[in-house]
């Protein structure tokens, strides 16, 4: 997630916590919008893992942790991870996770393409990410 926009470039979804899932959301994040300056992240097992602090590293990126307890550093993800659930997760009952990845596309996609956020002065993620990009990545 970006935390300027609230922007969600990439995700996925899995029946287990395999850090090279998270290794592909982000691989694909970059490839479609650019390296970031900065990952900020919880300490998630799969996120705190080898595999993915050597993919960071190898992207030069600063890499940022919350603390123990320290749910607020992560506020933006936590506010989307809240609203994916209470707004389509706890709703419904896929018959599979094809039709679960389906559904939650198109959350995030109302997510980032539609929904008016307050914190944005009433502006989509979009309306307030793509602007920052540099011309060559941005393909809007």
């Amino acid at each position: 997630m970006d935390w300027a926009s609230r922007k969600t470039p990439s995700w996925r979804l899995w029946y287990t916590l395999l850090a090279s899932i998270c290794i592909d959301a982000f691989e694909n994040a970059i490839a479609k919008f650019g390296v970031p300056k900065i990952f900020i992240t919880d300490q998630g097992s799969q996120l705190t893992s080898d595999d993915v602090i050597g993919v960071l590293k190898r992207y030069e990126l600063q890499i940022s942790m919350d603390g123990k307890g320290r749910w607020m550093d992560n506020i933006f993800v936590e506010r989307i991870s809240h609203s994916l659930k209470y707004e389509e997760v706890y709703l419904k009952s896929y018959e599979s996770m094809a039709e679960a990845r389906e559904q939650i596309g198109i959350l995030f996609d109302h997510y980032n393409i539609q929904r008016r956020h307050s914190g944005l002065n009433l502006q989509n993620p979009d309306q307030v990410y793509w602007p920052t990009l540099p011309r060559e990545v941005s393909v809007a």
